[in-house]
């Protein structure tokens, strides 16, 4: 019987599933590994501990499914986005991987606002000119790193690096593609308008395929590893978010995928590029061909309860369960979800967290509600401007965040319609693994796939209309506290 394996290269491990050609998840591994912050802004990952991690989880994946290793025809990766790993001739990686999590190209990213204007270029690419994404990242190496950008012969994401690794193959599909700068969203493949302004040559990017294309078989090197033959085949795979979309049942225009996780992709898939003047959400390529995903790529949400938990000396599960403790409302306390930068309502690098309102009669319990409703209201911004661009419906979640309750209640109430929670496992890691499957004919479609393999919980969240009037009220001093502190930063204030 044949079998495909998805692995999720995330930020912090690497996991795998098994998926059966009836659509069953038969196992789950993972295997994790750090980061580097040399400076302040900072972060990298050694390319060499995305290797490991995944032939150690491919391996503790196959055992645990009980399969034979040669029954498993392919492989597909959903990988974390907007990170770069130069590759030279032999497509050995020639330094760390620059992630995404990085902000170093901070004036490389300001060269190109100045070049080619933040309204060209978002029209052009659909993405904010920021430093996370890829091609100011690419320039920072041009420009600091001279010799090893002389010696590389490619600069592809982390996907593509491990796509390369184990086929010999230099590609990236067009999501991966679609968040470097460097892509039309129109014409669907690279801008030499873009690529003109960074100065970088085109034949430096990887080629653009279909994530659900086949590239090749897995190299000696890399079956020994994995544990795997070289007959099983590797297709492109894609980008993090996007295979937790597929993995989720995303590939419509009315289903919002809400992945909440440290960071909170919400994202819907569109047939065509839609531009927003607000900047709020970008256009990416979606993993599906020939289609389109709308989203806001990750405001910090559960990163912000994990603060939040380290600062009390507890834990994150128990920051939801002091949260509950509260009011709706939390008594008056807002919090502005910005500890990193703000995402929501607006992107500002110069943002910063902040609670308003406390008084002597606050507590703990005041805070976590407070750090809770904060996530639920920047979730709320992008699910409004994504309606006002006439797309999304019903929501779907994904991640961490779906396993409390009372969370998913006051983002209900907020957005208006019921939230579903998606119970496959591993959401991205599947998406992968579904991508696989239909590229070598295991299913006919990624509809198809869809329907065989997602899980939806039968019990949606729904809308609380007795928490309305206070969750909008508290929604609207929101607003209000984050504009009088953006012009605050903006003038130095703050």
């Amino acid at each position: 019987m044949p079998f495909a394996i998805g692995c999720d290269v995330g930020s912090q491990s690497l996991k795998a599933v098994v998926l059966s050609p009836d659509g069953e998840i038969l196992a789950t591994a993972g295997s994790p590994y750090q980061m580097i912050h040399k400076h302040s802004g900072w972060a990298d990952q050694e390319p060499g501990w995305y290797i490991r991690a995944l032939g150690e989880a491919v391996h503790e994946a196959v055992a645990a499914a009980g399969i034979d290793p040669a029954d498993v025809v392919v492989i597909g990766l959903a990988s974390q986005v907007d990170g770069v790993v130069p590759i030279g001739r032999n497509r050995q990686a020639l330094r760390d991987a620059i992630i995404w999590l990085d902000r170093r190209a901070v004036d490389e990213a300001e060269s190109l606002r100045r070049s080619v204007g933040v309204t060209t270029a978002f029209a052009r690419t659909g993405l904010n000119i920021d430093a996370t994404h890829t091609g100011p990242k690419i320039m920072w190496l041009r420009k600091h790193e001279p010799e090893t950008f002389a010696a590389a012969v490619s600069m592809p994401s982390v996907g593509g690096f491990l796509l390369a690794w184990m086929t010999g193959e230099i590609a990236q599909d067009h999501a991966n593609a679609s968040s470097t700068l460097f892509y039309d969203i129109s014409t669907r493949d690279y801008s030499p308008a873009m690529l003109g302004a960074a100065g970088i040559d085109p034949a430096m990017m990887p080629q653009i395929r279909n994530s659900t294309d086949v590239v090749g078989t897995l190299l000696p090197e890399a079956a020994e590893i994995l544990g795997l033959t070289t007959r099983c085949q590797v297709v492109v795979g894609t980008g993090d978010e996007h295979g937790a979309c597929v993995g989720a049942g995303g590939v419509t225009r009315d289903v919002v995928v809400d992945i909440a996780g440290t960071a909170e992709p919400v994202c819907v898939g569109s047939d065509r590029p839609l531009i927003d003047e607000t900047g709020l959400v970008e256009t990416h390529a979606h993993a599906v061909p020939d289609f389109y995903l709308i989203e806001n790529p990750g405001f910090v949400s559960g990163g912000n309860t994990l603060w939040l938990a380290d600062v009390l000396g507890t834990t994150q599960g128990r920051v939801f369960e002091l949260a509950q403790q509260s009011e709706p409302g939390a008594r008056g306390v807002r919090f502005v979800p910005a500890l990193s930068g703000a995402m929501a309502p607006r992107w500002n690098d110069l943002m910063r967290g902040a609670f308003y309102g406390l008084g002597m009669n606050h507590g703990p319990a005041d805070l976590a509600r407070a750090v809770v409703e904060g996530n639920a209201f920047a979730f709320t911004d992008i699910v409004r401007r994504l309606r006002q661009l006439g797309l999304g419906g019903r929501i779907r979640i994904v991640g961490g965040g779906r396993r409390s309750e009372f969370s998913l209640v006051a983002k209900a109430t907020l957005a208006g319609c019921a939230v579903d929670r998606v119970t496959t496992e591993e959401t991205t890691a599947v998406g992968g693994a579904m991508l696989a499957a239909v590229g070598v004919g295991l299913f006919g479609s990624i509809p198809e796939c869809v329907d065989a393999v997602v899980q939806v919980a039968p019990d949606p969240t729904e809308p609380d209309p007795a928490l309305k009037d206070t969750l909008e009220a508290a929604y609207g001093e929101y607003r209000t506290l984050y504009d009088t502190l953006e012009a605050s930063f903006a003038a130095g204030v703050a």
